[in-house]
């Protein structure tokens, strides 16, 4: 994880964070069960370009086919929980309780949102974030089904470009999140982005939604 990080604990409020997140700063445990976190200031941060956000033919095919009901800001905390089960390619979770609490109180506020894909009343799939100005900020994913992180982030995509938004940082990229664009970002680049999506006009994000399909 290349960039500056140091430790903080769990006196963090919500809004020290979205200050944090408004100078390019955000949080992290070491594990589900460590009580501290720490935050992390990368020295490249992913983002994925608004305007030339990738879905391959399959995904398309298979947004087509209608297999998920989607929905926004539905089952936050539900959200979360899934990000924070151990899968077969992930172990491990650095989101504890004190993330946890700290985002539920966020999306009280209106500044942490989750995209979710249910399947007959079931959350499947689903990502979550924190919306601040013009920037949106992804957090996590997870898939139960196969496509359903996927097709939430098309529709995460699809909403931002809609209303408007300048930034979807991803934190970090990987071999997954490059298929649909995303690129590596130097970090004195990546705040004259970050300072320019904060600028107003400001964006909303915090409605609720059900997207049949």
């Amino acid at each position: 994880m290349a960039g500056r990080r140091g430790r903080y604990y769990p006196a963090i409020t919500p809004d020290i964070l979205l200050r944090a997140y408004s100078i390019g700063l955000f949080p992290m445990a070491e594990a589900a069960d460590d009580p501290e976190i720490f935050w992390v200031e990368p020295e490249v941060r992913g983002v994925i370009p608004l305007d030339n956000f990738h879905v391959s033919k399959s995904l398309k095919k298979a947004i087509r086919q209608r297999p998920f009901d989607i929905r926004v800001n539905t089952a936050f905390e539900a959200v979360m929980a899934g990000c924070a089960e151990e899968a077969p390619d992930r172990p491990s979770t650095w989101i504890n309780v004190t993330i946890r609490q700290l985002y539920a109180e966020l999306h009280r506020m209106g500044h942490a949102h989750s995209v979710e894909a249910f399947e007959d009343d079931a959350l499947v799939g689903g990502l979550y974030g924190v919306s601040l100005g013009a920037a949106f900020f992804g957090e996590s994913m997870f898939s139960r089904r196969t496509n359903a992180s996927k097709i939430c982030l098309v529709h995460l995509v699809e909403r931002l470009n809609e209303r408007k938004f300048r930034l979807l940082d991803t934190q970090f990229t990987t071999d997954h999140l490059k298929t649909f664009g995303a690129i590596d970002v130097p970090k004195e680049d990546y705040l004259v982005m970050l300072k320019e999506a904060l600028a107003p006009p400001y964006r909303s994000f915090a409605d609720r939604s059900i997207i049949t399909g």
